[in-house]
């Protein structure tokens, strides 16, 4: 019988210089190559395979530490995520050897969390959708869209400003307006026309000329199709610039009043305050 040879193993390898070695990110079962054959003597023993849990990694996502382990990280195989932690390229580590994301980490628990349990937040929702989009995690993405919060904002006030012409655009220029307007002064304050219908449009020349002054900063919304009001179309505007970080609110401008002029009750006022 010839015997058995047994091949020494390599000295003088050192291990990887990073926390997480590089066969953390290698395919299941492929640093698996040790098999022992079944002897004769122990065929109707019953075989044990043991299998191995996934690695535990530490992240740092914008200075937040999380702990998690990497199949959760790889979850959805075509999330962003997964590619972030699939080892190629290689992740990029702290110095302390931590997986660094460098991205805010504020919201990025309740993603882990969903990641985990599937367990969806009830605080932040717009904030983690927005966090869900960034990682490419589709099924978290649909389940918020689902919720109330985001249902409403989406099928419902985001679908009626898509009807309201030049809505965005007239977003801007407001702020652009009280900005320039805001040079030594605590208030700026800016006249906004809103036009229901069809049928109010065709007075808006009318109504612009029985302005006595700042016709030409005058900024028009409308007209548009729908059952949103008036009140709904300023709500959103002061929505929307206050997300900006502005403080801002609105009142009916009173015009004043000649025995032969009309008065109309399309202008309000848009005041930000400043300090």
């Amino acid at each position: 019988m010839t015997p058995e040879r047994t091949i020494p193993l390599r000295s003088g390898l050192s291990p990887a210089p990073w926390l997480l070695p590089a066969q953390l990110f290698a395919p299941p079962g492929l640093n698996e190559n040790k098999m022992s054959l079944p002897d004769s003597k122990t065929a109707e023993k019953r075989v044990s395979v043991a299998v191995s849990p996934s690695p535990v990694v530490q992240l740092n996502v914008g200075g937040q530490l999380f702990s998690t382990t990497l199949s959760t990280l790889r979850k959805h195989p075509d999330s962003r995520l997964a590619e972030l932690f699939s080892g190629h390229p290689k992740p990029r580590i702290d110095a302390q050897g931590r997986l660094f994301i460098d991205r805010d980490g504020t919201h990025f628990g309740p993603v882990l969390e969903f990641l985990r349990s599937e367990k969806l937040p009830t605080e932040n929702i717009r904030e983690v959708h927005e966090e869900a989009v960034h990682y490419g995690i589709k099924a978290l993405v649909k389940r918020l869209e689902e919720t109330p919060q985001m249902f409403g904002e989406l099928v419902g006030r985001q679908q009626f400003l898509s009807r309201v012409p030049h809505y965005k655009e007239n977003i801007e220029v407001l702020i652009r307006i009280a900005r320039a307007e805001a040079v030594a002064a605590r208030h700026s304050t800016i006249l906004i026309c809103v036009l229901r219908t069809e049928e109010e449009l065709g007075f808006y020349d009318n109504a612009i000329n029985s302005l006595a002054a700042n016709k030409e900063s005058v900024v028009t919304f409308g007209p548009w199709k729908g059952a949103p009001s008036v009140k709904d179309l300023l709500d959103c505007v002061t929505m929307d610039i206050g997300s900006r970080g502005y403080q801002v609110t609105f009142e009916q401008h009173v015009a004043e009043r000649s025995f032969l002029s009309k008065s109309y009750d399309f202008f309000y006022k848009l005041t930000f305050t400043w300090w």
